[in-house]
């Protein structure tokens, strides 16, 4: 295969310069990504969300048959409001052997070397196809990913493999924790902080719900299991943001904050999630209640990220090493959209080019060798598909 750098780095340039900072739409690079296809001969499916603003998209390469491998990756990335860049986030910066660039690494280095592969694999004679495919709002709670496998169930031949080309460095990565996002709001009553007898306190109330949190995150890290490949082997706790009240010589009428929950592969988080809302409905309300009829408490939540269990990750892993010569996996605590994929009953993988080191910073950057050796693989895997 000749060297197909510049290739890349040409289709990066242009995915860079689409600002598709997660939750805005993507449409524009979604109808970039679509046209190239088309001037390939390969007709793109989109999926769509609610507001027709976002879109999944999804190619299929060779034939329409069960078996094949499904190359995954997101095109939202992360804002850069905050950040001090050396130079325009959107637009990729070469200096030596790294490309600079908001999504260079978190991952659109991996899209476009998925793109840059499309004519190399359409000249090989595939027994088995590669579907590439490409989901929206990954960073905020993998919205897309869920969309565009029903979608793929209803439109294409099962695939028996899925690729999820998050930056691993090209390290195989079979499992994460999966992660779940969610806004508790306490509704109280105000009244003079002089007689806080006839009001309710939100925030008191909150920090009691915190508080539960965190006795049962402090049980959970006393416990851990040693036979787990996670570090930490057991599942965690946060709360990343709080508010409330409004002013000094008032019980505060509201409190809410945002808190995430990370529970190990094969565990029933929805379950343990119910059980933490139980105890704020059946210890914290009633006694609000007491002192107020209107008081309420309400747990929402934001995202659900599932995990991903390494004990489906068999014929992914024996492909990958067949072609590598790889013979160590990993897992990482970071979350993917792969375990909407493994859900599906595709055994999965996270394996791609890079370092998450590098993602959601200022001056994030792939290095160009990540590059050659991931169009390396994908020049390989089309080989394979093609026995």
């Amino acid at each position: 295969m000749r060297d197909m750098t510049q290739d890349v780095i040409a289709i990066l340039e242009r995915l860079v310069s689409f600002e598709t900072i997660s939750a805005r739409s993507n449409l524009d690079i979604v109808n970039y990504i679509q046209d190239y296809l088309k001037a390939q001969n390969i007709d793109a499916h989109l999926s769509y969300d609610d507001t027709g603003e976002r879109a999944n998209i999804h190619a299929v390469i060779g034939p329409s048959v069960d078996g094949g491998v499904v190359l995954n990756g997101h095109t939202d990335v992360v804002p850069v409001e905050g950040q001090v860049w050396t130079t325009d986030p959107f637009v990729l910066r070469q200096d030596n052997e790294r490309l600079y660039g908001r999504g260079a690494v978190d991952m659109k280095g991996f899209l476009a070397c998925m793109l840059a592969s499309v004519p190399v694999w359409q000249q090989k004679d595939l027994k088995r196809p590669i579907h590439i495919s490409m989901c929206y709002d990954e960073e905020i709670g993998g919205f897309g990913a869920p969309v565009l496998v029903e979608d793929m169930g209803k439109t294409v031949p099962h695939p028996g493999v899925a690729i999820v080309g998050e930056p691993t460095g090209m390290g195989i990565i079979t499992g994460h924790k999966g992660a779940f996002e969610m806004l508790t709001k306490f509704t109280g009553f105000e009244t003079h902080s002089c007689d806080p007898r006839k009001g309710v306190n939100a925030i008191f109330y909150a920090a009691g719900f915190i508080s539960h949190l965190h006795d049962i995150a402090r049980k959970l890290e006393k416990n851990p299991d040693g036979q787990s490949p996670f570090d930490p082997a057991y599942a965690t706790f946060n709360v990343g943001t709080i508010s409330g009240g409004t002013a000094g010589n008032i019980t505060a009428g509201h409190c809410e904050f945002i808190w995430e929950f990370r529970p190990m592969p094969g565990s029933d988080g929805e379950q343990i999630i119910r059980d933490i809302d139980d105890f704020a409905r059946s210890k914290l309300l009633p006694e609000m209640r007491h002192r107020s009829p209107h008081a309420d408490v309400e747990t929402q939540m934001l995202a659900n990220v599932p995990g991903l269990d390494h004990k489906n990750a068999g014929p992914a892993v024996d492909l990958v090493s067949d072609i590598t010569g790889l013979n160590s996996t990993d897992v990482v605590s970071f979350g993917t959209d792969a375990g909407h994929f493994n859900n599906a009953n595709i055994s999965t993988i996270v394996f791609g080019p890079g370092s998450i080191d590098q993602a959601h910073k200022p001056d994030e950057y792939i290095e160009i060798s990540e590059v050659a050796k991931c169009m390396g693989f994908l020049d390989k895997l089309g080989d394979h598909l093609a026995r």
